[in-house]
């Protein structure tokens, strides 16, 4: 079996963590709390996947020019999906009565899936362990994003064969765009590999401190909550040094 196809395999963990977090929401209401503590562990994942393998590997170079472009477009990137998907959020609120399906959240959820996939694809592209470690991060955002999506889906209909087409075909657009991430940068330059670990390094910080830590404290903090932050971080920082 080829590395590229092992690792294409691989980026079905988000996805089955996916349908796993909305099958638990179709069968019981998550807590808020619940969903604090899985987006704060996520978070310190994440971070630790940027900070103990991206990171380094993205100043091997030592190009200051390249790295400034590639952090730059990535924020500036995200800022925008940002923008994009809070519109189409606010239209689904108020556009919501009388549709069958909120389709604008529905879009925003994509687009957001779809951009965690390239991001999947390249940490692939950065090595065998950084893709490894990134899609058990990403899992457990998707864990919390399948309650999110089922939770949306109540407020127009209750029915269990909607709830896993939807769940699916949110789970193909994250895989689509993994994999189109892993091909495109599959035996890549230093030179572009550094430019596109940048550009990943600084999506994934936003992600961190604009998506999952903002969604993490819509819940009353506690200090155990914050305390899963630093064990996410903990945990796979010492995985990324024994694996």
């Amino acid at each position: 079996m080829s590395r590229l196809f092992q690792e294409v395999l691989l980026t079905v963990i988000p996805v089955l963590l996916l349908l796993c977090g909305g099958t638990l929401a179709v069968f019981r209401t998550a807590s808020a709390a619940f969903k604090s503590m899985t987006l704060h562990f996520a978070a310190g994942v994440v971070f630790s996947v940027v900070a103990v393998e991206l990171l380094p590997d993205m100043v091997k170079l030592h190009d200051p020019i390249t790295i400034v472009i590639g952090f730059t477009v990535g924020i500036a990137s995200m800022l925008l999906v940002k923008q994009y998907t809070e519109k189409l959020e606010k239209k689904a609120v108020t556009t919501q009565s009388g549709q069958s399906l909120p389709w604008a959240a529905l879009i925003a959820i994509a687009i957001d899936l779809l951009i965690d996939g390239i991001l999947l694809g390249i940490g692939f592209a950065a090595g065998e362990k950084e893709g490894l470690l990134l899609a058990v991060a990403l899992a457990l955002e998707c864990f919390s994003l399948g309650i999110a999506v089922i939770t949306t889906l109540r407020s127009n209909t209750n029915s269990s064969l909607v709830f896993y087409k939807v769940l699916a075909g949110l789970g193909v657009i994250f895989i689509v765009g993994a994999v189109a991430g892993l091909f495109l940068l599959h035996n890549a330059n230093d030179k572009v590999m550094e430019l596109i670990l940048s550009f990943g390094s600084a999506a994934l910080l936003y992600l961190v401190t604009e998506e999952l830590l903002v969604e993490a404290h819509e819940e009353k903090d506690s200090p155990l909550f914050t305390a899963l932050f630093f064990a996410g971080f903990l945990i796979f920082l010492i995985l990324g040094i024994i694996l």
